[in-house]
């Protein structure tokens, strides 16, 4: 599938790559942008707004569950999870040999109130998609995530 120049992709399809990363980091940038400024409402990092909504989810979890829903180490939520108790929204406990992470009752404030409007915020944000077109979209962002 050469294209004759010794490259295995054609000019054509390098520049229609390259439009299409620029798109997609432009998009990316500009929804982010409006996510953390709404998370410093709550004085939290997306990281930590992150770990607010999994827990919330999943209360109880572990913190190896938690990496994993995260797609981080356990070294990283170790520290994200330290920081997020030391501020009182998060709680460990030992269940034998594993930790066991919960909210604790600010926390669970801050998770009622932040992860419904982030929610919003961002149904907002793709609101100029159809449902039918989001679901292509979540299909072809899933599809490209998986052969990376």
């Amino acid at each position: 599938m050469s294209s004759g120049d010794g490259g295995i992709i054609g000019e054509r399809e390098r520049r229609s790559a390259t439009v299409l990363w620029l798109r997609l980091v432009r998009v990316f940038q500009k929804i982010d942008h409006v996510a953390v400024e709404q998370m410093r409402c709550g004085k939290l990092s997306l990281a930590q707004f992150d770990v607010l909504a999994q827990i919330g989810a999943h209360e109880g979890l572990t913190q190896q569950q938690l990496a994993d829903h995260l797609l981080v180490t356990k070294g990283n939520v170790s520290q994200l999870v330290e920081k997020m108790e030391q501020r009182g929204l998060v709680r460990r406990s030992a269940r034998g040999r594993t930790m066991r992470l919960w909210l604790t009752e600010q926390g669970r404030e801050l998770c009622s109130s932040c992860v419904p409007a982030h929610e919003e915020l961002l149904a907002l944000q793709f609101s100029s998609l159809s449902p039918q077109e989001q679901r292509q979209l979540r299909t072809l962002l899933t599809r490209l995530d998986h052969n990376l």
